[in-house]
């Protein structure tokens, strides 16, 4: 489990780290909410699509659980199972902040030591909190989420428009195996 945290958190830090000259395939609109009530998005999230990485390569049946901490900080435990939904459970536990409460959609989430990367919550369900899509600063991430394992294909659909319009390559976007 540490292990699978160290590793998260080291090709988060590597992969986010400096600046870069951008092209215009680069470009994307990585705007964020400007309302987020936190208390309502706290709990489980199942990954329903996301872009490849090596930090989650291989899993299936992957969630993101999100916790309040005493210090006011948010725990975050992302878990998959490896191959088949039941494989291996991979379990990473890191931390995350709204460094400026003035952008709540901007998220920082650590999983290794001070080293924090992006966690932009671009889209989201402001009526229930049922589903959200989460990018970053950069066009390699890219993450659908819903509150249940599987997600109404018009809301899919809605969402995939949205990430379209924003700039994303969706031809990368790889759907994520959950239990029915």
């Amino acid at each position: 489990m540490k292990y699978l945290s160290l590793l998260a958190g080291l090709i988060l830090i590597l992969s986010c780290s400096g600046p870069k000259a951008q092209t215009d395939s680069d470009m994307i609109n990585s705007s964020t909410v400007k309302k987020l009530d936190l208390n309502r998005y706290l709990g489980t999230w199942y990954e329903i699509a996301r872009f490849p990485h090596s930090f989650e390569n291989d899993l299936v049946g992957v969630t993101a659980t999100y916790s309040l901490k005493p210090n006011g900080k948010i725990r975050v435990v992302n878990q998959g199972r490896l191959k088949t939904l039941d494989g291996k459970l991979k379990v990473a536990e890191g931390k995350a902040k709204i460094p400026d409460p003035s952008e709540p959609g901007k998220f920082k989430v650590s999983f290794f030591l001070f080293f924090y990367a992006d966690y932009y919550v671009m889209e989201l369900d402001q009526v229930n909190y049922n589903w959200v899509m989460i990018g970053s600063s950069s066009p390699r991430y890219l993450w659908i989420l819903s509150r249940t394992p599987q997600m109404k294909p018009e809301i899919y659909q809605m969402l995939l428009a949205k990430a379209r319009s924003r700039g994303y390559d969706l031809s990368k976007l790889i759907l994520v195996k959950q239990k029915e």
